[in-house]
């Protein structure tokens, strides 16, 4: 029986010619990750056993990016702890305030994530990698520690579910829209520690941006992965990024799935998952009873330039409700950049929207958008439980860009106009 393009790529890190679903293995990691909440847990830990340096300092990537800027006393200790490690150990992928963004745009857009790589970091959507064909999967901060000293880390080799996809995505319908679907049709235990195997011809005519959306959002299924093959895109996305040596892995023709589910993108609707699960989806078109207080357009989910770029189109000429805070977080230094120059960023000012500095912020309820008792939020981002933004009674609506940015305007949860 052969592999699937995940078992194939840990096979490799492991060293073994082949590996099958359930198996324990050791392998060799590309890079470790951690952020302002999860690495100094993980540099406690490192304390803790002795450690006196790190496997390899160009093989860590450090980011501030949750209760940056620090909101307060005890989070600016958290950023001091991350940074001061980074300083003593020479850590070469350490991003400060300025200069950093959201962790999971920023490393793919510094070429720090190939086709092959297996990568762990200490926060659960590091399985946004997946889009470039990479094994990547969030693990706690013990593991990190682990990682960081040794350069190695345990797995236990996932079954596999492929996702196939046919068919080509209507007009402002993109990939939040896709994995919003797939999770209503699976649910949010569907893919319990299985690896999420994306292919079929569908997969072409998804952008990259739509790619790193439904990786990233693969945990929300409870999978280990998401994953998607390297194709021209693919390789064309990491060309002047990425300056090392990679290897795209494929999965082999009688690969073992344990199941597989089929989806027609041209079916796909302009999607919003209610509260209090990512699970519970519905087409947009039907909740325009529900107002709003709040919306979100941004974080690791969908804070790239195309999800800025769809926002605007529909921002473009309009004004966000009067009842209604619009913010706009573009994920990294050069998306907010990129905002400034093609002209969005004056698109959301005139608009009434508020542009901010790339930040976690509002998406886990740290700061930049928190939430009252009550009030409810269009949101791009990819949680939705209670209390995840604020406060208990709050709700949170999960949705794309473009329908974040028609509810805005509307003051209700709506679809784009045209």
């Amino acid at each position: 029986m052969g592999m699937t393009q995940t078992q194939k790529i840990l096979a490799r890190a492991a060293n073994l010619d082949s590996v099958k679903a359930g198996q324990l293995i050791q392998c060799s990691l590309s890079l470790v990750m951690g952020n302002d909440i999860t690495a100094p847990v993980a540099i406690n830990e490192f304390e803790k056993v002795g450690a006196t340096k790190v496997f390899d300092n160009t093989k860590i990537a450090l980011i501030p990016d949750h209760f940056t800027p620090n909101k307060d006393i005890k989070s600016a200790q958290q950023a001091k702890r991350m940074r001061d490690f980074a300083k003593k150990y020479e850590i070469q992928h350490y991003y400060e305030v300025g200069r950093a963004g959201i962790e999971h745009a920023l490393l793919p857009e510094l070429g720090l994530v190939a086709p092959g790589d297996v990568i762990i970091g200490a926060d659960s959507h590091t399985c946004t990698y997946g889009a470039l064909g990479a094994f990547s999967s969030g693990v706690g901060s013990t593991d990190m520690a682990a990682g960081m000293i040794t350069g190695q880390a345990w797995f236990k080799v996932p079954p596999a579910i492929k996702v196939h996809l046919t068919g080509k995505l209507k007009p402002h319908v993109s990939g939040k829209d896709v994995i919003l679907t797939l999770i209503g049709m699976i649910g949010v235990d569907g893919a319990r520690y299985r690896s999420l195997e994306f292919t079929g011809e569908g997969v072409r005519e998804l952008s990259m941006d739509s790619r790193f959306t439904i990786a990233n959002m693969a945990v929300e299924a409870g999978a280990k992965n998401g994953i998607f093959p390297v194709d021209e895109k693919t390789i064309e996305y990491v060309a002047g990024r990425v300056n090392r040596p990679y290897q795209a892995f494929e999965a082999d023709a009688d690969a073992e799935y344990e199941r597989e589910v089929h989806i027609d993108l041209s079916q796909v609707e302009l999607t919003v998952a209610l509260p209090f699960l990512p699970e519970n989806a519905r087409p947009a078109r039907t909740l325009s009873e529900i107002k709003i207080d709040q919306v979100v357009i941004g974080s690791c989910t969908n804070g790239r330039m195309e999800d800025m770029r769809a926002a605007a189109r529909i921002l473009k000429g309009k004004a966000v409700h009067p009842e209604v805070r619009c913010i706009v977080i573009p994920a990294t230094q050069a998306i907010y950049r990129a905002c400034i120059e093609e002209g969005l960023t004056q698109i959301f000012l005139d608009a009434g929207a508020m542009v901010t500095m790339p930040t976690c912020g509002p998406c886990l309820g740290g700061h930049c958008g928190v939430l009252a008792a009550g009030e409810k939020c269009v949101s791009t981002t990819n949680r939705n439980f209670v209390g995840r933004m604020g406060h208990s009674t709050s709700e949170v609506y999960l949705a794309s860009p473009a329908v974040a940015a028609a509810s805005a305007i509307a003051g209700h949860i709506a679809v784009p106009e045209d």
